[in-house]
C-alpha cells in the first residue's frame, strides 16, 4: 500500500487494471518495482506510450523516487524531456557513450 501511495494511486488499490488510464498503468508498474524496495530501479523508456504531459508526471515522480526513497533510477529513454529531471544524461550512439552531461547539476 505504501509503494501504491508513493506514486499517488493509493485511492485506486481496489480498481482492476482496465480502470485505469495508461499512465495509471505505468504508476502501477512503479509501484511493483517499489515494493522490493530496491536500490536501484532499471527503466526502459518509461514513457513512450504515454502522452507528452503524463511522461512529465512520470518523470518526475522518478525524481521524487530517488530524492525522497534514495533509490537510483537508470533510464534508457529517446525523450529529449528528460534533460529536464535527469541529473546525469549518457549519449548512446551504437553502443558506445558519446558524452556525459549534468543537465541539472
Amino acid at each position: 500500500m505504501r509503494s501504491l501511495e508513493i506514486v499517488g494511486l493509493g485511492a485506486w488499490a481496489h480498481h482492476r487494471p482496465w480502470e485505469l488510464s495508461g499512465g495509471q498503468q505505468q504508476r502501477v508498474a512503479i509501484a511493483r518495482a517499489l515494493s522490493t524496495h530496491p536500490d536501484l530501479i532499471l527503466a526502459d523508456e518509461p514513457t513512450g506510450e504515454l502522452d507528452s504531459a503524463t511522461g512529465r508526471q512520470i518523470y518526475a515522480l522518478f525524481r521524487y523516487i530517488v530524492s525522497h526513497e534514495g533509490i537510483t533510477v537508470a533510464m534508457a529513454t529517446h525523450d529529449p524531456v528528460i534533460e529536464e529531471y535527469a541529473h546525469i544524461v549518457f549519449d548512446l550512439s551504437d553502443g558506445q557513450v558519446k558524452a556525459v552531461r549534468r543537465p541539472n547539476g
